[in-house]
């Protein structure tokens, strides 16, 4: 058996993968496109069998080869773009040419103004044009593909603009620009085909035109040079919102966010939502919440299956929502932000801020996330599997936008110790006082409460414990909580210069935009950048160990509680101050049970927008490229983008620990517990 193996000689299958067009007029080659050859069987196949034989994917040329085929007819299978198939018969010692042409077609226009209403002409190749000139770019193919596609253009000189309602249009802005000017237009497919069309012209200085009419003289704020980064901080605030709690919304009871999302698993038709489409593509399907969902409801009230479907649908919302793009309505159809916030904000169209993330993304991978990888894993394999060796490319591909200082802040709130105190009551356990605050508190069983309660006492295992991510604020942040329930801390690795860099970036925000509102005077950006580069690298080395799952896992337990918290019978029992407006509705039910418990009277609504603004302050600065960046009009963009975000920060920390980070004289480096503790302190001396 052996020697009849030795003496087979093995062929191979190879060709390139070229894009021809329905006309046959272009020749580009298609990368990474996937190769799969099905056999070997002794008569001539007509499509795919069972037994795939070899892949391989194709070159930066197109080019592919599959070695160590038996003898024998195959079938051989190209899927990008427009699928194709065909027959290939494998000789020994022989390679067998198989070419593929697909019919996308792809091809890149350049048109130009000619002087009539709206006309434009097309520049043909190594043409002259002069500087100033818009230039609309176009990306013709076949409309007709099978799968998703995502167009993306790039230049080496000028700023593209995006066109609203056109995706498969830009316009280059040529002025300042001088000599030859390389453009391209590559379309590929989610699972990474790619096709590249070029074109290239001359840009010649424009005519000096004299200047003639009135000229008046006025005093203006400096400019504001977009930058590609804004897209990431579009994409990030419209994050925030999508995994808020929730309000007033088109969910059942006229809900939105998680609290809709949530109410519409346990009380609707979890078929009715939308499962958000991205590049990503690893979203659970609405198929998953239906079955867990009508299982829950066909048991009997009793045991853990309505809490675990509540924790489920939990992890399944933060999934929908928690990776990096713009949408603009959530899973209920409720929008998340508008054209004209978005346009208020970076002084753009919309339409060119989602252009922009697109180019700033690339590949679909965040640059600082490609900086790590190409830096820490050279030459690595992708894989999919947390079974696996290699880098989990989830992980780099899809970053899910959460920061643990929510989490913290939400605690500081007393978020964790407000459930806490209900969970001990439901198992009848009295508090430490001489009068237990809750002895009024019993939730009778025919309320749904009672057998949600039962599931989160029972889960206790399961969830973190204070002492855990308390050594977790310390490791990203150098900040621990301070209480009864602490233990002792022996941290290994703490960021003890995390809060001085944070505070002091706050602090020089603010030096900023007095000198930015100064009409007479060109803010320095420099000073932004350099505490930008130190916080990223702060946050950076604070990304290890417990950073993937943690901030995940506390982020799913504190929805989970806020639900609780916000659901009527929690209202009934613990009643607030009526008139007092809060933003979501588990807020009142914390500043009560602080009340009551004689905790920190200061509102749970600065807690929680230090929370909310600190996250996506931390985000934007955590995952942009900023190590790499000598241009000060990052910094100043990035500062008057999160302006109403940072003020609200500092003004919210003022509020909640009586420190000010604006103070001119010095700037405070002490952990916020240590303030919390001397003003709760003080307010009980009183």
């Amino acid at each position: 058996m052996t020697s009849e193996t030795n003496r087979i000689v093995f062929g191979m299958v190879a060709g390139v993968v070229t894009d021809v067009g329905p006309k046959k007029e272009t020749h580009a080659p298609v990368v990474d496109a996937r190769i799969d050859l099905y056999g070997p069987s002794d008569t001539a196949l007509r499509g795919p069998s069972d037994h795939l034989a070899g892949s391989a994917h194709t070159d930066a040329n197109g080019y592919y080869a599959i070695e160590g085929l038996r003898p024998g007819y195959y079938w051989a299978s190209c899927e990008a773009f427009t699928p194709k198939g065909e027959r290939v018969q494998v000789e020994e010692g022989a390679t067998t040419r198989v070419n593929f042409q697909l019919d996308v077609g792809l091809r890149l226009t350049c048109l130009i103004p000619n002087g009539t209403a709206g006309g434009h002409s097309e520049v043909e190749r190594c043409t002259a044009v002069e500087a100033g000139t818009p230039i609309r770019l176009r990306a013709d193919y076949n409309r007709k593909l099978k799968n998703p596609t995502v167009i993306r253009f790039g230049t080496n000189q000028g700023v593209l603009a995006a066109m609203p309602d056109c995706p498969d249009e830009i316009v280059l802005l040529t002025t300042g620009g001088n000599g030859s000017i390389e453009l391209s237009v590559n379309i590929a497919e989610a699972n990474s085909p790619s096709i590249t069309a070029r074109s290239s012209f001359i840009l010649i200085p424009a005519q000096a035109r004299p200047v003639n009419g009135q000229i008046g003289v006025t005093l203006q704020r400096s400019a504001s040079i977009p930058t590609p980064d804004l897209g990431l901080w579009a994409a990030i605030r419209a994050h925030e919102k999508a995994i808020s709690f929730g309000g007033i919304g088109k969910g059942p009871g006229g809900l939105r966010g998680y609290q809709g999302f949530i109410e519409q698993v346990l009380c609707g038709d979890p078929g009715r939502m939308a499962v958000p489409v991205d590049a990503c593509e690893r979203h659970p399907g609405v198929d998953l919440l239906k079955e867990k969902s009508a299982l829950a409801k066909q048991l009997p009230m009793h045991g853990m299956a309505a809490y675990e479907l509540l924790k489920t649908a939990t992890e399944i919302f933060l999934l929908w929502n928690c990776g990096v793009a713009l949408r603009a309505t959530d899973a209920l159809q409720n929008p998340i932000t508008t054209a004209e916030e978005e346009s208020a904000r970076t002084g753009i169209p919309v339409g060119q801020v989602m252009s922009t993330l697109t180019n700033f993304l690339g590949t679909n991978r965040l640059p600082y996330i490609e900086r790590v990888v190409g830096t820490a894993f050279p030459g690595y394999v992708s894989s999919n599997s947390v079974f696996c060796t290699n880098v989990l490319t989830p992980r780099a591909d899809c970053v899910c936008l959460i920061e643990l200082i929510w989490s913290y802040w939400h605690e500081e709130a007393m978020l964790v110790q407000s459930i806490n105190a209900v969970s001990r009551r439901f198992q009848n356990v009295r508090s430490l006082s001489d009068r237990d605050p809750l002895a009024h508190v019993t939730i009778d069983p025919l309320r749904p409460l009672n057998n949600l309660l039962w599931g989160y006492v029972q889960d206790e295992q399961n969830r973190l414990t204070v002492n855990r991510r308390g050594a977790e604020y310390d490791h990203e942040y150098g900040i621990t909580l301070r209480g009864k329930a602490m233990q002792a801390m022996r941290p290994a690795d703490s960021r003890s210069k995390f809060l001085e860099g944070f505070h002091n970036l706050l602090h020089m925000c603010t030096v900023f935009y007095k000198e930015d509102n100064d009409t007479t005077v060109i803010a320095d950006g420099f000073p932004l950048l350099n505490a930008l580069k130190e916080v990223h690298l702060l946050l950076a080395q604070g990304a290890h160990n417990q950073f993937g799952d943690l901030p995940w896992a506390a982020r799913v337990e504190m929805l989970v509680q806020q639900w609780l918290l916000a659901r009527p019978e929690m209202r009934d029992f613990l009643q607030s101050r009526p008139m007092v407006p809060y933003t979501e509705a588990w807020m009142p039910q914390v500043d009560t049970m602080k009340t009551l418990q004689g905790w920190s009277d200061v509102t749970v609504t600065h807690f929680h927008d230090l929370a909310t603004f600190g996250e996506q302050i931390l985000l934007s600065i955590r995952y942009g490229d900023w190590i790499d960046l000598n241009d000060e009009n990052h910094a100043k963009n990035w500062a008057r983008y999160w302006r109403p975000e940072i003020q609200g920060y500092i003004h919210a920390y003022r509020t909640a620990t009586g420190i000010d980070l604006t103070n001119p004289d010095t700037v405070d480096y002490n952990m916020p517990a240590v303030h919390l503790q001397k003003r709760l302190a003080m307010q009980r001396s009183r």
